[in-house]
């Protein structure tokens, strides 16, 4: 596994995305609690090693965030989801809510694509482009949620011919057990499934 996964993992071809990973969706006062409760429970810290070593190791990191005008113009209205934890947190841009985890970033070799609208990040920002324009053919894939925004992101990528890889303690959905479901049944059908350990080993960490 580790001689494939380094193959793939190549700094000079590879990304790291991270979906959502920002104050009102997995910080300490997040609109969907208990989300954030799960995230921060093993997938948050295991992000927090992975990125200094990916850095170091000269992978790029792309933070996928969300946000939404106080009214609400240019967002979706057309799903459930778009209304849980809506009037609860703030994500108008330059909010906490819409901002990076500080623990994670942005550094200045970090890129930060924000959209208004849609379930990932794909469709609803200049995310193919710019991961083209860096040279990329590998994205590791981390964040929130195993519900719904992983595996868009994980699909979108593989329709758009990417090699995704998904560590599986660097995501995280609710319940935990249907998380793990998602990551068995469904995203390993599309995605390689590694852990934090095994991409730190790959990019030269301990």
């Amino acid at each position: 596994m580790t001689p494939r996964l380094a193959k793939l993992t190549a700094p000079e071809h590879t990304a790291i995305v991270t979906q959502e990973c920002q104050g009102a969706v997995i910080g300490p006062n997040a609109g969907l609690a208990v989300l954030a409760e799960e995230a921060r429970r093993v997938a948050l810290p295991n992000i927090v090693r992975l990125l200094p070593a990916a850095r170091a190791a000269g992978v790029r990191i792309v933070h996928c965030l969300v946000g939404r005008r106080p009214d609400g113009l240019g967002s979706n209205h057309n799903a459930k989801i778009f209304a849980i934890g809506r009037g609860d947190v703030d994500i108008t841009p330059g909010t906490p809510g819409a901002a990076l985890l500080p623990e994670l970033g942005p550094e200045p070799t970090d890129l930060v694509l924000s959209r208004w609208h849609g379930v990932g990040p794909m469709g609803g920002t200049d995310l193919d482009a710019v991961l083209r324009n860096l040279g990329v053919s590998t994205i590791v894939v981390v964040g929130v949620s195993l519900n719904i925004a992983i595996p868009n992101v994980v699909m979108d990528a593989v329709n758009a011919a990417y090699r995704v890889i998904v560590p599986r303690d660097a995501v995280a959905g609710v319940p935990t057990d249907y998380g793990a479901a998602v990551i068995a049944n469904t995203l390993s059908l599309l995605a390689t499934i590694t852990t934090t350990d095994d991409l730190l080993r790959v990019w030269g960490q301990p």
